[in-house]
């Protein structure tokens, strides 16, 4: 399939518009609910506490969401998600102006949304080959595409996020984002073709089964626990934002939204690099293992004590980095497992991360009250240089062995 024929899919452009637009809302609430849970408490504990109860629901509700995934199918479910998530984002804002919203009902919301994200993000990673076929570079180019539109939505949200934060106040940034929910449902439902699940055998469905592949697979064996370490640590810097901004430059939501969307200005350029000159260029493997240093050496400048235009310069050409290599890492990781087995395997990558990414959390909330800024944003570099450094050597190390690439319909 061509670029032109990928371009022109009307089920993709609309998975593409509803990417756009509930990603959108769900970045200007990554900013807007810690902000929201700075200013109105005080800790940055409790501000990384609310987003763990997030990861804490991913984590514990995720393998289960693998079954919901394998039994409605990818479209399905990302519409049963959204329609789900719409009425408990409500919650915080409604409850708040009415002087009921508690730190733990915070909390529990928190964890609700998280569990339905699982089974979401599993099914946007599913749903491609559903829609394109099992071709690796269809697949690649179709995730440049969803790339370059999440990038873009992390460009636009904590922008308009800062914005709103200080026109209407962070509460009602949140209602914004239901209402982005029930956007993306709709465009699904309107513009998606239905699919029946695909056929899967009793032992596709089996946990164990999924973890056993992980475990046997020479490069996702390695790739996914580095990732989700190295996300970890993203999680960290992103946390560290508000608390940077507050410290160096004042109450200034709108500087915070930047630093968020410079990450957004150089991925998008990274992604429509990657699209036009990388992906039917190089293989795969051989992209990720050159560029991944784009991303992460610039990261061993953010403790220094940069002007704002500096920070977001910094940020932009990591974010560069980043658009470079994601497109064929995810169509690698997707393509990797059997179609039959990746509502399984996806959730529990995703379990897996969110077991991991609250290590960022529990770390830096505690050390940013005590000591500040620093010391986490020299240790974000440092996890991130280790992380993907070892993800670089396995894929240098895959790309070079004799067996190559498994095929995809490999059991």
């Amino acid at each position: 399939m061509s670029r032109k024929e990928i371009l022109t899919q009307p089920s993709l452009i609309a998975l593409l518009a509803a990417e756009i637009v509930s990603t959108t809302g769900s970045q200007m609430t990554w900013l807007a609910l810690p902000w929201f849970v700075l200013v109105t408490t005080g800790s940055a504990t409790k501000t990384t506490l609310v987003i763990a109860f997030e990861l804490g629901g991913l984590a514990l509700l995720g393998l289960p969401a693998g079954r919901l995934l394998g039994r409605l199918g990818a479209r399905r479910t990302m519409i049963f998600c959204d329609s789900t998530r719409a009425p408990l984002m409500l919650v915080i804002p409604v409850l708040h102006w009415s002087g009921g919203l508690s730190f733990p009902v915070l909390c529990a919301v928190a964890f609700a949304l998280g569990a339905l994200g699982a089974p979401y993000f599993s099914a946007q990673k599913v749903i491609v080959p559903e829609l394109l076929g099992e071709g690796e570079q269809e697949v690649t180019d179709a995730n440049a595409l969803f790339q370059a539109a999440n990038r873009i939505t992390i460009l636009a949200g904590p922008v308009i996020g800062g914005i709103l934060i200080g026109a209407i106040g962070a509460t009602s940034v949140l209602v914004v984002d239901a209402a982005t929910y029930v956007v993306s449902a709709i465009l699904v439902t309107a513009f998606v073709p239905k699919r029946p699940p695909v056929e899967r055998q009793p032992e596709h469905r089996q946990i164990r089964a999924g973890l056993r592949f992980l475990a046997r697979d020479p490069l996702l064996r390695v790739w996914w626990p580095m990732f989700a370490l190295g996300d970890a640590a993203w999680t960290a810097f992103f946390v560290t934002v508000p608390v940077l901004v507050l410290a160096r430059f004042g109450h200034d939501p709108q500087l915070a939204g930047w630093l968020f969307a410079s990450f957004g200005i150089g991925a998008v350029l990274g992604n429509a690099v990657a699209f036009r000159y990388l992906t039917r260029r190089l293989d795969g493997l051989t992209i990720f293992a050159s560029f991944i240093v784009i991303q992460v050496a610039p990261l061993w400048l953010l403790w220094l004590p940069l002007p704002a235009l500096g920070l977001c310069a910094v940020i932009v050409v990591s974010g560069f980095g980043n658009g470079l290599v994601n497109p064929s890492l995810h169509a690698i990781s997707t393509l990797r497992i059997p179609a039959p087995m990746r509502p399984t395997v996806m959730t529990t990558v995703m379990v897996v991360w969110a077991l991991v990414n609250p290590l960022g959390l529990f770390i830096a909330g505690p050390v940013l009250d005590a000591f500040g800024t620093t010391p986490v944003l020299i240790g974000f570099a440092a996890v991130e240089t280790l992380t993907m450094s070892a993800a670089a050597l396995v894929a240098v190390r895959e790309r070079t062995s004799p067996a190559g690439m498994p095929s995809p319909s490999a059991p």
